[in-house]
């Protein structure tokens, strides 16, 4: 080492050097007075300086004193008297191996908006495809109805049966299908091989099978089946005479869980990362209530065409072809910006990737999600909460429907009101989201929860007690210009409306907050559990109670009475399970509030002794000569009065920074 580094003067180097690591600070600058120096930084590999920066600076001939600067007191003490180079050390961030991050540090990102333009690449073209999808998506579920509740031989009774033995059936068919179209096709291939048939079949229902209905549809043999069962089955009966109508009520709901669950959610976790997904998922939910809006609007406008067409002309026809030319031309418009995002986004190596891991998800057996549900009150309040929400707006949802076409029997009036009633939801829903947070904070977790229950109630009683006693509330109603089957409609209308707006901005948010205080396992297993048995109950348990009861009593509105004292029951069942789950709930996440609170604490307290014990080390630490040593004067001691100044400046800036990088961190 001595042969290699000549020294001269004073200073002179030991000839055992020992290596000491590194540890470097945000706001510390070090500067080592040697001449030997800037050849070491130039021999020097890159990976040695792990985060230093090196260069050289010629000090200016005026010397600085103690007293204007003590840190270059420190560099130029008064035994030397000529000028040198000095390398300055600086810490800065260090650079991985591979290269990652140069980019970053070297140039900045343009930005608009204050977001990246290269995350604006992803993310306008997703929401331009969410906002499409859903809007299709309102048009379908509008239209579906329309169809098979107001069908000649048909009702609304039919949609218990149509959900359980057709819907069920041809969804799980289908995603057998696809799943073992992905383990041979690309996944390109695989979104085009699934979304054509969708656009192709609703185009081809407008303009071919609609035009062609009462050439194929069976409508004697279904007259003869249905004299010889009873009116008792008009449901199933119905399934078979109107067959192509209720294909396409299928296509519809597949087009909501396949389409968007599937196909979008699928690419969209693909191609973003987690910061950007935090941020902007938010927003494709606002997004969506937006093309509710203006999808409840277009079906509207298409639903009044038959105003201004001549008599004898097939209004609904017309109206149909115009909804579905739309959902076609969408539908082509997804494929092109999927196909855009594809040639020029994905494969852009500049952009950021999803580093995202599939996590492995539980799969309990039922016998096992049964055993996790009764082991445990607090995940039997939770799947309660679930299978009420399932079963009651399905009990609420189908009768109403039912009061629906005896007041707009023509399909064209149906749909129409079935767009004001898109739009109102989708108003609605806005306003109860941006609304959710806030009552969140300011009323907790159990008035939350249970603001939905109590809409379902209030709004379940006025429209049963409409149904079963609007007989002697008909003068009053007739003042105000409704008859009770038309006030019935609207109570229905509200319901409807305000349970959907509840339930997507506080009953999914206070399910998913339900799951945080639980352990590990429990987290997982219950979750699993709830969803292997509670949503397929939920949603298939009001179908199957309605069956039961159109079977028993003849028909849906014999049932009413008795649907509505089923629906009293449950919706008071999802009270108390609600104010129960609030009893357990908000003591276990007060208690893991103050466990955060103490796991960042604890979290912050090495960061910042190691911080000062560092700065101390390197500032205010007396060098002490050792043996073969010829350092005569100590740079810096405790007693120092170009030290302490130093020390306590150092001191104060690195508290600084660690409270600074800290509170990013929060």
């Amino acid at each position: 080492m001595e042969r290699v580094i000549s020294t001269r003067g004073l200073l002179s180097f030991p000839p055992k050097p020992q290596v000491r690591p590194y540890l470097p600070l945000h706001t510390l600058r070090i500067r080592f007075p040697s001449a030997a120096a800037p050849a070491l930084c130039a021999r020097a590999p890159a990976s040695a300086l792990h985060g230093l920066s090196c260069r050289e600076r010629t000090p200016s001939n005026a010397r600085p004193t103690a007293s204007r600067d003590p840190e270059r007191s420190l560099l130029y003490p008064g035994i030397w008297g000529k000028q040198r180079k000095v390398p300055i050390f600086r810490a800065g961030a260090a650079i991985p191996a591979d290269g990652a991050g140069s980019a970053e540090l070297g140039e900045k990102k343009p930005k608009l908006l204050g977001v990246e333009i290269t995350t604006l690449k992803k993310i306008v073209p997703l929401g331009i495809m969410f906002f499409c999808i859903l809007f299709n998506y309102t048009i379908l579920r509008d239209t579906k109805d329309v169809l098979v509740v107001t069908a000649k031989g048909s009702s609304a009774e039919i949609i218990p049966f149509l959900k359980t033995w057709v819907n069920l059936p041809m969804a799980v068919g289908f995603m057998l299908l696809y799943t073992k179209l992905s383990n041979v096709l690309s996944k390109e291939a695989l979104f085009y091989t699934v979304i054509l048939p969708f656009i192709a079949f609703f185009g081809a229902f407008a303009f071919v099978l609609y035009p062609l209905r009462d050439a194929i549809h069976p409508t004697a043999l279904s007259d003869k089946l249905l004299a010889a069962l009873g009116p008792s089955f008009l449901g199933p009966v119905a399934i078979l005479r109107i067959w192509s109508f209720c294909l396409f009520y299928v296509m519809a709901e597949l087009w909501g869980s396949v389409v968007i669950s599937v196909l979008f959610w699928g690419f969209a976790n693909q191609i973003t990362t987690v910061e950007e997904a935090k941020e902007f998922y938010p927003l494709f939910g606002l997004g969506a209530n937006i093309a509710l809006i203006f999808s409840g609007r277009t079906v509207k406008y298409f639903s009044n065409l038959r105003k201004n067409l001549g008599p004898g002309v097939d209004g609904w026809a017309i109206s149909l072809k115009g909804m579905m030319t739309i959902v076609v031309l969408l539908g082509l418009v997804i494929c092109a910006i999927y196909w855009g995002v594809n040639t020029f986004v994905v494969n852009d190596p500049s952009l950021p990737r999803s580093d995202r891991k599939k996590k492995e998800k539980p799969k309990l057996g039922m016998n096992e999600s049964l055993k996790v549900l009764l082991s445990s009150r607090y995940v039997r309040d939770l799947a309660t909460l679930v299978v009420a929400y399932g079963i009651s707006i399905n009990l609420v949802e189908v009768t109403w429907k039912s009061k629906l076409k005896a007041q707009f029997p023509s399909p064209n009036e149906y749909s129409s009101f079935m767009g004001d009633f898109s739009t109102a939801t989708g108003i609605a829903t806005f306003t109860m989201m941006l609304l959710g947070r806030l009552i969140l904070r300011k009323f907790g977790w159990g008035v939350a929860a249970m603001i939905t229950p109590t809409v379902l109630l209030l709004t379940g009683v006025g429209f049963f007690s409409l149904l079963l006693f609007g007989e002697p509330l008909a003068p009053l109603l007739g003042s105000l210009g409704m008859t009770p089957l038309l006030a019935a409609v609207y109570v229905g209308a509200l319901q409807n409306i305000f349970s959907k707006s509840a339930k997507y901005s506080l009953f999914d948010p206070c399910k998913e907050m339900a799951y945080i205080p639980l352990d590990e396992e429990m987290k997982v297993k219950g979750k699993a559990a709830i969803d292997v048995v509670c949503n397929p109950l939920g949603k298939s348990g009001g179908a199957l109670i309605q069956q039961f009861m159109i079977l028993t009593f003849g028909s849906l509105a014999n049932s009413t009475p008795y649907l509505g004292g089923i629906l009293l029951v449950i919706v008071l069942a999802w009270l108390g399970a609600a104010r129960s789950l609030d009893s357990q709930f908000s003591p276990l996440a007060k208690k893991e509030l103050e466990k955060e609170k103490m796991r960042k604490e604890k979290a912050k307290e090495p960061l910042i002794a190691a911080v000062r014990e560092d700065t101390d080390g390197l500032v205010a630490k007396e060098v002490k000569p050792r043996e073969n040593d010829s350092l005569h004067e100590s740079i810096a001691s405790k007693d120092s009065t170009n030290g302490l100044p130093l020390k306590e400046k150092l001191a104060s800036e690195s508290e600084s920074s660690s409270e600074t990088s800290t509170g990013r961190s929060q």
